[in-house]
């Protein structure tokens, strides 16, 4: 018997229950024109400890290592770090210094990290009542920001202490419409408020 191939639930949700009502919905001559998520982007800036000089080691600050530990472990995936592109005086920015992590989910993982967010993390939030429609950006995709990343239960309490650090999410869909990629989110319980 050979063994059984896993598929997160939210995967199964989409193919057995989203498609059909998006379908019919839309009115979509073709199940291949029904809107689907592409993929889920994390990004995590450092912030201010990224101009601290004596928080760098030779080749990466220990903020970025502990931001990169703790994305890693809230996307189930390797999270990078991110270097600056050019050097901004301003800011105190030099070109090569690490400025964030990310990691960009895709197929099992992007909906394992999305059922954890919709059913886990966002009960988690303190005073959180659904997002605003504002956050879709007219060409099906949605961004939002996590404040605290210790609403993740894979987050150690004590490591971290009471440096929380936030971080954005950004959903691309194939959706071309905002209104499609609403009612392909909400198939998935993504709460919004307007």
């Amino acid at each position: 018997m050979p063994d059984e191939i896993y598929v997160p639930r939210l995967q199964v949700l989409y193919q057995d229950k989203i498609v059909p009502d998006l379908a019919k919905e839309f009115e979509y001559s073709n199940p291949m024109m029904v809107p689907k998520l592409q993929k889920v982007v994390l990004n995590m800036g450092i912030g201010r400890s990224s101009g601290d000089f004596k928080a760098i080691d030779a080749d990466r600050g220990q903020r970025s290592t502990v931001a990169r530990d703790d994305l890693t472990r809230i996307a189930g995936q390797q999270a990078v770090i991110t270097h600056a592109r050019r050097a901004i005086a301003a800011f105190k920015l030099r070109a090569g210094q690490p400025v964030g992590v990310m990691v960009t989910l895709r197929r099992a993982r992007m909906y394992e990290f999305l059922d954890r967010l919709v059913h886990i993390a966002l009960p988690r939030i303190r005073d959180f009542r659904g997002f605003s429609t504002r956050s879709l950006d007219g060409g099906g995709n949605f961004s939002l920001g996590i404040r605290d990343h210790t609403v993740f239960p894979e987050i150690d309490l004590d490591r971290v202490g009471t440096s929380t650090i936030g971080f954005d999410i950004a959903i691309a869909t194939t959706a071309r419409t905002d209104q499609e990629a609403k009612a392909l989110l909400r198939g998935f319980n993504f709460p919004f408020i307007d």
